[in-house]
């Protein structure tokens, strides 16, 4: 619990600063064609950020460690080769990602050819943030290590620096630039610098800073490499989803991609504070009890994460979809995001917020698989959920753009394909007998059910009529952080009354 919770307490720092940076972009840039191309361009790096950073490294690289026990030789060797071999193969993917650039923008965002100077600017946004791949391939790995080590506060406390260097690139560059939206993506590319030059200290306090050797012949480095493909996808669903709503909202009215982004911004709080946290501090344990051969250790510590997705999960769902439009107001009615942008961008937060226990859920369920070495079976699932998305968006999308909620319709798919992903990922683990439900999962469920209805209840008739948009900012600011502890208070009342106790939610392991 203590990691999880040192974990928890960096993302929610740097998570505060990325409300803070999309604060600063809504007030200077609005929801328009250029920020779509940014966003766009934008996605792309950030996407493959969250692939490395959130999980896939841990997923691949974790196991293979616990593997080496006390060898200090072994570990050394293999962080020197696999450091080698990563940074020579993703600097070239870097150099082909920027010669390719109008091809990547064309295919991710292939509405963008209909749209008068929309694909150029992409493309040269692209060309700037794409080098960021780079750092944050070794900045990712870098975090693999120290947490491999037992060490989370920095490189969960390193995405900051992404936030800090945009809001001051917003500020500062723009204005100088004849195209002020450019500041943004070079915003992105110092911070990938920033982010990597921040680990090197305390890996070098902690012995473990490697010193890069090319060795594709290294057995343990063939294997890394071999485990990373199928880690990468099992993890990377969610994210390869919200690239196919980018692809198809890049056909719908202006707008729609920054709508999305925004929204997916709010869903992101509460999964990367919590079930990104979560997922990294459990997987260790999970490797460490199957090296250990203790199955029923294994299951009690999934049974565990699997509560408080459910406790942490579900109570956020409501608030989003309750607070939606207060949500968005407070944070982004300034100045170029307007009433029309509030209303729109709500929808689509609503249709992702139903998919939030999901998205939460596949993390910890995702880290029962990998602490296995089993990474087929998640890609597996993952194609499953894949395919459902495009299917449900493409179809959504046809049904509901004449009402103006085709993005939202986008959004409501990727929450479908989540939930989709996590129950199959999660009957798999039963099917197999990896995970045996403890008892008292029936009463758990109902007090946490009921506590829902008790706070979904008081915000909506309490704070559903409120004037949000008539208020100024700072009577926003005041209201939603009002009813947003009143919420949280009457919830966890409820839990009380209700008879749960901390002792209900403990694990023999310290997590």
């Amino acid at each position: 619990m203590k990691s999880t919770a040192v974990v928890g307490l960096m993302t929610l720092v740097s998570r505060v600063l990325g409300f803070l940076r999309d604060m600063v972009i809504a007030r200077l840039f609005g929801a328009d064609a250029a920020t779509d191309a940014f966003f766009v361009a934008f996605r792309i790096p950030n996407f493959l950020r969250r692939l490395f950073a959130e999980g896939s490294f841990a997923q691949a690289f974790v196991p293979l460690l616990a593997g080496h026990g006390e060898d200090r030789d072994g570990f050394r060797r293999l962080i020197d080769r696999a450091t080698g071999a990563l940074a020579l193969l993703f600097l070239l993917a870097t150099l082909a990602g920027v010669v390719l650039a109008p091809v990547l923008i064309l295919v991710f965002a292939p509405g963008f050819l209909d749209q008068p100077g929309q694909l150029d600017l992409g493309s040269r946004l692209l060309q700037i943030t794409f080098p960021y791949l780079f750092f944050v391939v070794l900045t990712a790995f870098a975090g693999a290590i120290l947490n491999a080590a037992g060490r989370f506060a920095v490189p969960a406390f390193t995405p900051a620096l992404l936030n800090l260097s945009m809001i001051a690139a917003a500020i500062w560059l723009a204005p100088h630039l004849a195209e002020p939206v450019s500041a943004l993506a070079w915003g992105v590319l110092l911070a990938g610098l920033a982010q990597l030059v921040l680990q090197i200290p305390f890996l070098a306090a902690a012995g473990l800073l490697p010193r890069p050797r090319i060795d594709f012949r290294d057995a343990a480095v063939r294997s890394l490499l071999k485990r990373m493909g199928p880690a990468i996808f099992g993890v990377s669903v969610t994210q390869v989803n919200l690239l196919v709503d980018t692809l198809l909202a890049s056909f719908l009215m202006s707008g729609s991609v920054s709508w999305l982004y925004y929204s997916d911004r709010l869903v992101e709080f509460p999964l990367g504070i919590f079930g990104v946290a979560l997922g990294s501090a459990i997987l260790p344990q999970l490797s460490k009890t199957h090296v250990q051969k203790d199955p029923r250790r294994f299951s009690h510590t999934l049974d565990w994460g699997l509560r408080w997705v459910l406790l942490i999960g579900l109570p956020a769902t409501v608030g989003l979809l309750v607070l939606a439009e207060p949500l968005m107001a407070t944070l982004f009615r300034y100045d170029e995001f307007g009433e029309r942008d509030v209303l729109m961008a709500s929808r689509s937060l609503k249709t992702y917020a139903s998919g939030l226990v999901g998205f939460i859920a596949v993390k910890i369920l995702a880290a029962g698989y990998g602490a296995r070495h089993d990474l087929r079976t998640p890609v597996r699932y993952g194609i499953y959920a894949m395919l459902a998305n495009a299917l449900l968006g493409l179809g959504f999308t046809l049904a509901l753009a004449p009402r103006g909620w085709g993005h939202a319709g986008l959004a409501l798919a990727t929450a479908l394909a989540a939930l989709l992903n996590a129950g199959l990922l999660l009957g798999g683990l039963i099917r197999a007998r990896i995970y045996r439900p403890l008892d008292g999962w029936g009463l758990f469920l109902s007090r946490v059910i009921l506590g829902n209805v008790l706070m979904g209840w008081l915000l909506t008739q309490a704070a559903g009529g409120l004037p949000w948009l008539e208020w100024g900012a700072s009577e926003r600011v005041l209201q939603l952080g009002l009813w947003i502890g009143a919420g949280g208070g009457a919830y966890f009342l409820a839990l009380a009354v209700l008879g749960l106790r901390p002792i209900h939610l403990q694990t023999r392991e310290a997590i």
